[in-house]
């Protein structure tokens, strides 16, 4: 019984990772962790001794200001990024949104109950909103339109957030400008 629940820890582990690896987070607070754990619908294995919440964010806020480093050494390289591939419909995503210039879909790693990110269909050089010029404008409103319409498909319309992270000191991790639209609960302020 014991080696069984240990299988479908290692398992559930293995699952949990795949599906997080795009965001380079998880590699840092499994490597917090000393030993998994027994049970297989659990992921105390993170943190078994520590408090999970202190630990983790703690690893996930170092991971993710080293993922944002590394991404803005070939920010503007043209190479595609994750999120022309979810364009593309090369990765799998839940749509919450789309017409023919804006895709909004579900954060895969959410930091609020309702967690989407809206995108331009064609970057035309928004990296980043600090590289947007004047003829940008439409998208932009555009953007920021799509954010009204994903608040309202998801029951947030009376309170939510748009983020732009921009650069590596706001830990921009993908130089294809996109928003995160995040509500579903209290949202605190200062936000950082």
């Amino acid at each position: 019984m014991i080696l069984a629940q240990k299988s479908m820890a290692a398992f559930t582990s293995f699952s949990f990772l795949r599906n997080y690896a795009a965001t380079g987070r998880i590699v840092a607070i499994v490597r917090a962790s000393p030993r998994l754990s027994s049970s297989p619908t659990s992921i105390n294995f993170l943190t078994p001794n520590h408090s999970r919440r202190y630990l983790c964010r703690a690893s996930a806020t170092h991971d993710e200001e080293a993922a944002a480093k590394a991404a803005a050494i070939n920010a503007d390289n043209g190479a595609p990024t994750i999120f022309d591939k979810i364009i593309a419909k090369e990765i799998p995503s839940t749509i919450v949104y789309e017409d023919d210039k804006v895709l909004a879909f579900k954060d895969i790693s959410p930091q609020a109950p309702v967690h989407v990110l809206v995108i331009p269909k064609f970057r035309d050089g928004l990296t980043q909103l600090g590289k947007a010029e004047q003829r940008h404008g439409e998208i932009l409103g555009q953007l920021l339109y799509a954010a009204r319409i994903v608040a309202e498909k998801e029951g947030i319309l009376d309170g939510f957030r748009v983020v732009i992270n921009n650069g590596p000191s706001a830990c921009q991790s993908v130089y294809h400008l996109h928003l995160h639209v995040l509500g579903g609960r209290q949202m605190k302020w200062p936000p950082g």
